[in-house]
């Protein structure tokens, strides 16, 4: 059975820059193992999935070319971005259904942002084996951190293993051992590792990162909306950034460099995050069909 996929790079910050994702519109027949088999012919860190949905504006699955996961940001803001271009969706308020439950959508212009839920945090003591382990993986030497900022586990809905490097020198020399990185991803259940300096590419932004998931076959992503999210929190409530809105850059310090931009919207009650939608823009690259 032919299926037509397209393919969108989301966040980008330059031509050519962005996150791109497979995105198939029309899902409703394919069984899961046609799914895997279509995102790994793709060949992309993941591939989105439509079908209709009774619950929600539309039900989407995520695959990488290893396995099926319960959510994806870059992939999300491409395939509403793709909608949103092809007249499908207008702006307004949307809902996607997941495997694990409903999240909001916000299409406004051509920024597609979704939503998050309020962050959780674990400090982890750099002097701490565990600690040691982490630097080690990165081939950072111990204690080797911004501000006293120790490792953070932090999760608006998926955990991320946030670490604080003090410029962008540092953060452009990271040579993750990715073994490593994928058994302290396992052992403490993350979608990744976010590494970030506030030292960034150009003026007028928060953060500059990058984004080791290995567990999910993944060496190095350029822009994760779902790690964002929660560096954004991060920033307000331990680093002390006020701003609402704040930007995140990722890929610019990749080999080779895909810059990505990346917006999150801070929902703030009594000081307190209490909710976050993270977004940006698609860029729709080319289609192709495939066999399922």
């Amino acid at each position: 059975m032919p299926v037509t996929v397209h393919i969108v790079n989301a966040f980008p910050d330059a031509p050519g820059g962005g996150n791109p994702a497979g995105v198939v519109l029309d899902a409703d027949a394919l069984t899961p193992a046609q799914k895997l088999s279509i995102a790994r012919q793709v060949g992309l860190s993941e591939t989105a999935f439509v079908s209709a949905s009774q619950k929600a504006t539309l039900r989407l699955e995520f695959f990488t070319p290893a396995r099926q996961i319960a959510h994806c940001g870059h992939a999300t803001i491409a395939t509403f971005s793709l909608l949103r271009q092809q007249g499908v969706l207008g702006d307004g308020r949307f809902t996607k259904e997941t495997v694990d439950g409903n999240r909001d959508i916000l299409l406004d212009g051509d920024v597609a942002f979704m939503e998050q839920t309020a962050p959780t945090y674990t400090r982890i003591d750099p002097a701490s084996d565990l600690g040691a382990r982490i630097a080690s993986s990165l081939g950072l030497l111990p204690g080797l951190e911004a501000g006293g900022v120790g490792p953070h586990v932090v999760s608006t809905g998926n955990a991320f293993l946030l670490v604080a490097l003090p410029d962008a020198s540092a953060l452009a020399d990271l040579r993750p051992r990715q073994d490593p990185v994928q058994a302290i991803s396992d052992e403490l259940d993350l979608i990744g590792v976010y590494a970030f300096t506030t030292e960034t590419q150009r003026p007028g932004r928060h953060a500059s990162a990058r984004m080791f998931a290995p567990r999910f076959g993944i060496p190095e992503e350029s822009g994760t909306g779902m790690a964002a999210g929660p560096l954004a929190c991060l920033l307000h409530d331990v680093l002390g950034v006020q701003d609402r809105e704040l930007l995140i850059e990722q890929g610019w310090l990749m080999q080779p460099p895909s810059p990505s931009l990346i917006r999150v919207v801070l929902q703030r009650e009594d000081g307190r995050i209490t909710r976050l939608m993270a977004g940006g823009t698609g860029r729709i690259s080319r289609s192709m069909v495939l066999e399922a």
